[in-house]
């Protein structure tokens, strides 16, 4: 795939989601279609009560006509690998679409019940396995920047589970502020993007990793703050599914703990500020996830997102350089 390819992958996307927002939005206000802010938030959150959500849809449809549209041109036609993408991002999307329609119709800030989200996680990311096993996927993991290698057997699809359980989680926990998700994520995609057609080529997962950049830089456009609307559930576990399947697909499965730094950290956060509170009563962290802190501690929404982007930009350059630069 060249140059120009890539570069139209982006547009395509971008314009699409661009394109479509004015129209979407709009929409999503007539049906009052309003984000429900949760009241232990920050307390500067509370303005942004009604804001538009369930904008992942648009993110969501953006990547998967972009990825049929330039798939399908690339040498070869489209494989069982983009197909494979598109089923998590539309099934994890599916799962975030629900639990959002659920929190706007009843107007609450709860969805879906955790188990409900889990077994559902849980079955689509058997359905991935189950179709890499019947492709003959191997079940080997690699140390990133070594030679060494592990065959995990069956417990590669306790691997898989966990991996798309897990990011389709920490993405999820990621999506706070205005940007902050659409941001970071664009960078990890676009550092999984660099690395699929450069350092382990890879035409589908380049293309869609492609579409997935120009469709989160289309949404920014309207999600940067001050956001006129927010990616919800739908989006957010759409793109940590999808970004573990990238991983996945590429062989980098370790990688993506790098890669994805900033949602590990927020994760993270959560987790040891559950355990601290439970064990000893206090709280690490003024709020967590991770981003909510530095916010009470007198940090401007903007500054959070963008020093989060700049944490991401240096992840993804490091993960870079160990799996292009080191090979």
């Amino acid at each position: 795939m060249n140059i120009t390819g890539l570069l139209i992958t982006i547009a395509v996307a971008f314009l699409i989601t661009v394109l479509l927002s004015p129209i979407f939005i709009p929409f999503l206000r007539r049906l009052k279609f309003g984000q429900s802010i949760r009241e232990e938030g920050p307390e500067s959150h509370q303005k942004k009560t009604g804001t538009p959500t369930m904008g992942g849809i648009m993110i969501v449809f953006s990547i998967m006509i972009t990825s049929l549209i330039m798939g399908s041109r690339v040498g070869g036609g489209i494989n069982y690998e983009l197909w494979l993408l598109l089923f998590v991002l539309f099934g994890y999307g599916l799962l975030g679409f629900l639990d959002d329609y659920i929190k706007v119709a009843m107007k609450r800030n709860l969805g879906l019940t955790s188990m409900q989200k889990l077994i559902g996680q849980i079955i689509i990311a058997l359905v991935f396995y189950f179709v890499l096993r019947a492709q003959d996927f191997p079940t080997d993991i690699a140390i990133p920047g070594t030679s060494v290698q592990f065959d995990l057997g069956w417990f590669y699809a306790i691997l898989i589970i966990v991996m798309l359980v897990g990011a389709s989680n920490a993405v999820n926990l990621t999506d706070g502020l205005d940007g902050l998700l659409a941001g970071t994520a664009a960078i990890a995609f676009g550092a999984f993007a660099i690395i699929a057609w450069y350092g382990v080529p890879n035409d589908m997962v380049t293309v869609f990793s492609l579409a997935v950049v120009g469709a989160l830089l289309g949404f920014l456009v309207f999600n940067a703050h001050p956001a006129k609307v927010f990616m919800g559930d739908t989006g957010s576990l759409a793109l940590g599914g999808a970004i573990a399947a990238i991983a996945i697909l590429l062989k980098l499965e370790i990688l993506l703990v790098i890669i994805g730094g900033v949602f590990v950290i927020e994760t993270l956060s959560v987790i040891i500020q559950v355990i601290s509170f439970k064990t000893t009563g206090k709280r690490i962290f003024k709020m967590s996830p991770l981003h909510h802190h530095y916010e009470l501690t007198g940090w401007s929404e903007w500054r959070v997102v963008t020093t989060f982007w700049l944490a991401g930009l240096l992840f993804a350059v490091l993960a870079i350089y160990i799996e292009v630069g080191m090979s």
